[in-house]
């Protein structure tokens, strides 16, 4: 259960899952967001072979893709890499002439993929929540059952959550006066407030769509009883704050022995919990487990973005499970000591990959 082991080492009973935001993935002479943000085709080729390098060493058998604004292309690298499977519900806004916003996610896979499916949002519980009922998500969540050699169908699910960006749109507003230098009381506190209140709802969105996202892949569990992975960009801190909730475990004012067991097939769980809770009786000559490496940087300040969560099938504390996650890796060598001719047109976020091993 090494990393040298998940990166560079194939088992026939072991399945590799990724996650993979790309960046800006936009093939010229089209731009994203802004007219001038446009890949040379130098500079486009580079970041194909980024890619390509990556997936030829780590060899994931599946993966979950975030910042997709070419699909058709993305899908043609990854096939002439051995995923003959790709999967996208949803396109990219164009909004000029050659201008896009709002990427969308993707999957591909070394094994069939058997149904896609977009991810609504739960109409009626979205009022309860005090939210509209037409609710959507800001990026469309992906849902593909995947027939994985030892353990049958499975959902996979690929999200790219709300950012941090405050969405009210003052912002820009008062990012325009800055730049003319007419800074005065009345714009910075109009500035301030607009951070304030943007930040905010830009975390309500964020909750909201880890709210409805989870209550709908439990009631698609009752309905097929298919395992669960499910992977993305959470653009946050998944174990406090706002997306904490994906990983309730109780029931309150229910007995917990009582419940325990008919909750276990709904409790979704960080693989590298996990993987932590897989190795720990092992012998590792008393060194302490590492920490988790950061998936993203912000200046200096490192932070877990990237996630993939599994449901109790690859839990070794469940009698019944099929697998444990066997190694998690955490590609970041680019982003924590980058080479400009090799990485200069990877990614800004780091590539989780994790080992699912059949158990004995």
């Amino acid at each position: 259960m090494s990393q040298e082991n998940c990166t560079t080492v194939k088992q026939p009973d072991t399945i590799k899952v990724a996650t993979f935001n790309l960046c800006n993935y936009l093939e010229p002479p089209y731009a994203f967001y802004d007219f001038e943000n446009i890949y040379s085709a130098e500079q486009w080729q580079k970041k194909q072979n980024w890619i390509i390098n990556y997936l030829s060493e780590h060899q994931p058998d599946v993966i979950g893709f975030q910042e997709v604004f070419s699909p058709e292309s993305l899908q043609q690298l990854v096939k002439s890499q051995g995923f003959p499977y790709f999967a996208v519900i949803d396109e990219a806004k164009l909004v000029d002439d050659y201008i896009y916003q709002s990427p969308v996610v993707a999957i591909a896979s070394r094994y069939p993929i058997k149904a896609t499916s977009p991810v609504q949002a739960n109409a009626e519980l979205a009022t309860a929540m005090g939210l509209y009922d037409n609710f959507q998500f800001s990026r469309q969540p992906l849902r593909a059952t995947i027939d994985v050699p030892h353990f049958g169908l499975c959902d996979c699910y690929v999200v790219h959550f709300k950012s941090k960006r405050p969405t009210d749109p003052t912002v820009n507003e008062t990012k325009t006066a800055d730049k003319d230098n007419t800074d005065t009381d009345e714009s910075v506190i109009k500035a301030f407030t607009a951070e304030i209140s943007g930040g905010w709802a830009s975390s309500i969105q964020r909750g909201s769509e880890a709210a409805l996202l989870l209550t709908a892949i439990i009631e698609r569990r009752a309905q097929s009883g298919n395992p669960i992975l499910l992977m993305g960009d959470f653009n946050d801190n998944l174990h406090d704050g706002v997306l904490q909730h994906l990983l309730i475990q109780t029931v309150r004012n229910r007995s917990q022995g009582g419940i325990n067991q008919l909750l276990a097939p709904y409790r979704l769980k960080d693989s590298w919990a996990l993987y932590q809770a897989a190795t720990q009786n092992q012998d590792n000559d008393g060194i302490p487990p590492k920490q988790r490496a950061y998936s993203h940087y912000f200046g200096s300040k490192g932070s877990v973005l990237d996630y993939i969560l599994l449901s109790c099938e690859f839990d070794t504390e469940y009698q019944e499970s099929l697998a444990e996650v066997s190694c998690y890796h955490t590609y970041d060598r680019h982003l924590i000591n980058p080479i400009y001719e090799q990485d200069s047109q990877s990614t800004d976020h780091a590539v989780v990959m994790i080992s699912l091993t059949l158990r004995s």
